[in-house]
C-alpha cells in the first residue's frame, strides 16, 4: 500500500513537474529504506563480539581491515573519509585492545600497514558470513522481479555512494 501511495505521489509532482521535489522524496525514501535494512539485519544478526565495545568508527575501521589487509593508515583515512591523524588514533586504540596489528612496509618504513589480529578476524567473519546468510534468505524469498529490480539498483548505488564520497577538501574543512 506504501509502495502505491509513493508511486502515485511521484507521479502527481511529475505531472505538476515539481522534479525538485520528486528528487527530495527518493532521498527521504532512499535513506529511510536503507536505515531500515540495516537496523532489521543488525536485530537479527547482531554484532560480533569482537565489535560490541566498539565505536562506530573503530568498528567502520575493523570492517574495512578486514576487506582490505595490508591497508595503510592513509589508504584507510581516504577510504572513511577521515582525516588520517583521527585513524592513527583509532588504530592505536584498536591495536592496545589486541584486535589489529600494524606493521612497517617492507619498502617504506614510514608506511604503517594494517592488518585484523587472528581472534578479531575470525569474529568478524563469523558475523559477516551470519549477516550474508540472513540476506540470502530474505532475498530467496523475494519474487524474482524484486530480485532483478535491486540487481539492476547495485550499479546507480555505486554512483550515488561515488557522488557522496567527500573531496579531500571537504574532509579537511570538516576537521
Amino acid at each position: 500500500m506504501s509502495r502505491l501511495v509513493g508511486v502515485l505521489s511521484v507521479k502527481y509532482l511529475c505531472d505538476r513537474g515539481n522534479l525538485e521535489d520528486v528528487t527530495e522524496t527518493l532521498a527521504e525514501d532512499l535513506l529511510a529504506a536503507i536505515g531500515l535494512v540495516r537496523r532489521r539485519l543488525r536485530r537479527s544478526a547482531g554484532r560480533p563480539l569482537a565489535l560490541s565495545t566498539l565505536t562506530g568508527s573503530q568498528a567502520e575501521l575493523v570492517r574495512l581491515v578486514r576487506r582490505n589487509p595490508g591497508i595503510s593508515v592513509a589508504e584507510a583515512a581516504a577510504e572513511l573519509g577521515l582525516v588520517a591523524n583521527t585513524v592513527s588514533t583509532l588504530v592505536g586504540q584498536l591495536t592496545e585492545r589486541g584486535m589489529l596489528l600494524r606493521a612497517a612496509d617492507e619498502t617504506d618504513r614510514r608506511i604503517a600497514r594494517l592488518t585484523l589480529t587472528e581472534p578479531a578476524r575470525e569474529q568478524v567473519e563469523a558475523w559477516r558470513d551470519r549477516r550474508a546468510a540472513l540476506v540470502n534468505e530474505a532475498l530467496d524469498e523475494l519474487r524474482p522481479a524484486d530480485r532483478e529490480a535491486l540487481r539492476a539498483a547495485l550499479p546507480a548505488l555505486g554512483v550515488l555512494a561515488e557522488r557522496l564520497t567527500p573531496s579531500e577538501r571537504d574532509v579537511k574543512e570538516s576537521v
